[in-house]
């Protein structure tokens, strides 16, 4: 169950081409997994930005010398990303934590391949200790359009026993994108489960390579969210369910977390003929 938090902003240091921001507060870190997301407020009281922002959860403790922490990854692309990392530390933010649904853990030790693109590497680090605490062995590659938009490198590479960075201009690591490496690091690791986060085009390839090799992949998708609590129906996307039948379901409810092999990654942005309650042709 999401609590709402306000909280105080105890941390606000960049990093790279983003901004590591903790936060403080009662409850804060309450019921948090890999792959929650947070519903920042932005704006002050008198702000026209009434719609909250979404960032995946980097890390989450109940308890530290600095009470319950919440930790978040922001990049500023627009007016209420950029108010946002402009706070000071000490200021006083409305935060609703943990939404969505997390990433599904192995029942049992598998071999397990996180892949992440720019700051969808935000909550891997969370997740591999998860896995790693359950006797996974993890591999992680870590991709970005240059050096400066990776995050938290040193920390995924401390943990992995295989790392790999790529980035599209060969800044570090191999040029490339993360699809050029997967086949070669889930033959050397034996992947059986695979993890993802980043730009929907990144997790479309990860899917379809999983797909091709018979693994189920787990992708937390970057469709644009604005309520958070799926009322406003801005983030739907087409997934196919268990009976078979395609529906447009929420991002922020149903997931962000979707098994990669069931969403029509082809399709997101339009309601595909045979979803569920789509409109006929010829219809009035």
């Amino acid at each position: 169950m999401a609590n709402q938090v306000k909280a105080r902003l105890i941390s606000n240091k960049k990093v790279g081409s983003y901004h590591h921001l903790i936060f403080a507060g009662d409850g804060i870190a309450t019921g948090v997994r890999p792959g929650h997301f947070a519903a920042v407020a932005v704006g002050d009281e008198n702000s026209p930005m009434i719609l909250r922002r979404a960032f995946s959860i980097h890390k989450a403790a109940e308890i530290t010398s600095r009470g319950s922490t919440l930790e978040l990854i922001v990049a500023a692309h627009g007016p209420g990303t950029s108010w946002l990392v402009a706070q000071q530390e000490g200021a006083i933010i409305d935060v609703v934590a943990p939404l969505g649904k997390p990433f599904a853990l192995p029942k049992t030790p598998a071999n397990c391949l996180l892949v992440a693109g720019g700051y969808g590497s935000a909550p891997m680090v969370y997740l591999a200790q998860e896995l790693i605490a359950r006797g996974c062995k993890v591999d992680i590659i870590f991709g970005a359009g240059t050096e400066s938009k990776l995050f938290d490198v040193l920390e995924a590479k401390r943990l992995a026993r295989y790392f790999e960075i790529t980035t599209d201009d060969g800044s570090v690591g191999t040029e490339g994108r993360v699809s050029t490496a997967m086949p070669a690091m889930m033959a050397k690791g034996e992947t059986e489960a695979i993890y993802a986060c980043g730009p929907m085009p990144m997790l479309q390839s990860v899917a379809d390579l999983a797909s091709k090799s018979n693994i189920i992949s787990q992708c937390a998708v970057e469709e644009s969210m604005a309520c958070g609590i799926g009322v406003c129906m801005t983030c739907v996307l087409p997934v196919i369910g268990d009976d078979g039948i395609t529906r447009m379901v929420r991002s922020c409810t149903d997931g962000p977390v979707f098994r990669g092999d069931k969403v029509r990654w082809d399709e997101i942005g339009t309601v595909p003929a045979d979803c569920l309650g789509a409109p006929k042709s010829g219809g009035h």
